[in-house]
Formats: structure tokens, C-alpha cells, sequence
């Protein structure tokens, strides 16, 4: 049978292009359609950040109306519902920096050392099991942790430190470390198995090891995202609210010791909003100028550790 007549017998069939003005007009309005739907979800984290900032600023404008600035940043006294109220931010922020830095304390270093051995010294089927194991720990719910540092991590504190008050920053700062540990952990890993086999394989070549390799060469190669990981450690642990109000206590103390009692932003704003005070009264609105001024911390750190991303991203 010649091809000329096959091609008769059985034609081919050849789908058929729609290109009629209409499918064209209908295909641009999905196509601007599906533009604007992703554009109003990028757009919503813009929304609401610029919203919660606003309803910040407004309020702790009021507040900066009946209390001076620099009472608020220089007092060493917290206290919005005496009779004689001061309000002096620096006993909360004294304890949310001593309970943060203990909590860093105990995250960084067993984060960082548990993310090099998943990624260079762990076996493929542990490190299967042992980090989805980790990133569980990230779902307990913060008041569990909370009840955990008062009934658990306390009392066995007092058997190494006699006289250790009940609600101390000590107990509440290991037990948050214990919680950002799966933050620091995963991204750092992360990091690390992102780092070219090919840099691996050059320090083997010259006669290093896999923890000359790992220390040498990984960890200063993935630092941009060691560094991510630290960041969100730091953030998450200052703006960390239910292990501080339950296990440090509700006491504003201007001490740099953590074995004693103090309270936090963060629990002073839990204190406030259980509705203690009258709305719109000063030491309500005294929880949006803390709040504010959490905020810039919080966004401080943050910028500060895009800037030393970047550095070393481009050192590396």
C-alpha cells in the first residue's frame, strides 16, 4: 500500500487550534485572574503586618502622651497598677533578655551539633527517623513546656542549686532552649546538605577527615543559613510567651541573675489582657507600647541577620 493511499484510508487527525478572538480574550482574563489572586496573597502578609504595626503605634502614641519617654526607657521601676504607678520598661526587658539568652545558651550549641552529625555523620535510615522525631518537638504546644519547666526541670534544678525559688528565669530559659532546638537544628541541617559534594570531596582529596571536612568546609560554606537558623532562634525565644508566664514568674525584677524570679514583655502583656485593667485606661495602652517596642527588637534582630547573611554569601 503506497502512503498516498493510506493517507486516504486513514487521514490524520490534527487537534484543532482555537484561535478565535474569544478563547484568546478568555485565556488573558484566567491568566490576569490567577495574577491577581497570587498578587492579593502576597499582598495579605503586607496587610496585616502594616495593620498590626498601625494599631501599635496608635496606641503607644496615647501612651507616650501621659508618660514620658524617658521615664519609660530609663526608670528601673514596672509598676502600671499601683496607686503610685511607674513605668520603667527596663525590668522587662531584663528579664526578656536574661531568659533569652539562657535559652540560647542551651539551643545553638545542641542545635548546631546535632544538625553537623544528621548531616555528615549520621546514617541515611537515623536520619530519617531522628529529625522528623526533632521537628515534632516544634508542635508541642508552649504551655506543655511551660508546666514542664515548673513540675520537671525546676525541682531538679533545686537538687543542684539549693534555695532556687520556684518561678525562676533559669528553669524557663533551659526549657525554651530545649523548644527552639528543632528551629535551630532543621534549618541548619537544611543548610548543610545544600553545600556542593564537590567542596566535600576536595577536602577528603587533601587528606582532611569528615569532621575536619564538616568544621572546615561545611559549616563555614552553609553559614547564611546557620545564620537563618539562629535568627528565627533568637526571635522565636524573645517573643515566646506561655513558658515565661508560667515558670519565671509575673514579678518585674531588674536583675541580671537567673535564678531569681522576673517578668517578661511578653508575660506582662498575658497579665494585662486578662482584663485586670479597664480598656483605654493608661495601663492598658502600656501593652501596645510594650508590644512596640517587642516589635523592634524582634524586627532588629531580623534585619541584622539579612545584613549578615548577605555578608556571608558573598564571602562564601
Amino acid at each position: 500500500m503506497s502512503q498516498a493511499t493510506a493517507e486516504r484510508r486513514f487521514p490524520r487527525v490534527r487537534p484543532r487550534r482555537d484561535t478565535t478572538a474569544g478563547a484568546r480574550k478568555r485565556r488573558d482574563l484566567r491568566e490576569k485572574g490567577i495574577g491577581l489572586l497570587l498578587f492579593l496573597a502576597g499582598a495579605s502578609s503586607i496587610l496585616v503586618t502594616a495593620a498590626i504595626v498601625f494599631v501599635l503605634v496608635y496606641e503607644s502614641i496615647e501612651f507616650f502622651r501621659h508618660v514620658s519617654i524617658v521615664e519609660f526607657f530609663t526608670e528601673t521601676r514596672w509598676t502600671p497598677q499601683f496607686a503610685n504607678p511607674k513605668y520603667g520598661i527596663l525590668p522587662l526587658v531584663c528579664g526578656t533578655v536574661m531568659t533569652t539568652v539562657v535559652a540560647l545558651a542551651v539551643a545553638l550549641p545542641i542545635g548546631t551539633t546535632v544538625a553537623i552529625y544528621l548531616s555528615e555523620f549520621a546514617p541515611h535510615r537515623l536520619r530519617e527517623v531522628v529529625k522528623p522525631a526533632l521537628e515534632l518537638l516544634s508542635a508541642v504546644p508552649t504551655v506543655v513546656y511551660g508546666y514542664f519547666a515548673l513540675q520537671f526541670v525546676m525541682p531538679a534544678l533545686k537538687y543542684v542549686i539549693p534555695g532556687l525559688p520556684t518561678f525562676n528565669m533559669l528553669s524557663a530559659g533551659i526549657v525554651m532552649g530545649l523548644m527552639i532546638i528543632p528551629y535551630v537544628s532543621s534549618l541548619s541541617e537544611d543548610a548543610m546538605r545544600s553545600v556542593p559534594m564537590l567542596l566535600r570531596e576536595g577536602s577528603y582529596a587533601l587528606g582532611g577527615n569528615k569532621f575536619i571536612t564538616a568544621i572546615n568546609v561545611v559549616v563555614p560554606s552553609s553559614l547564611s543559613g546557620i545564620g537563618a537558623a539562629y535568627i528565627l532562634g533568637i526571635s522565636r525565644a524573645i517573643g515566646e510567651t506561655m513558658i515565661v508566664a508560667i515558670a519565671a514568674g509575673m514579678q518585674p525584677n531588674l536583675t541580671l541573675n537567673p535564678t531569681e524570679p522576673a517578668a517578661t514583655m511578653t508575660a506582662y502583656i498575658v497579665q494585662v489582657s486578662l482584663g485586670d485593667l479597664p480598656h483605654g485606661s493608661i495601663g492598658y495602652q502600656s501593652i501596645f507600647a510594650t508590644g512596640f517596642l517587642l516589635f523592634c527588637m524582634t524586627l532588629a534582630f531580623n534585619v541584622g541577620g539579612h545584613i549578615l547573611r548577605r555578608k556571608f554569601h558573598q564571602a562564601y
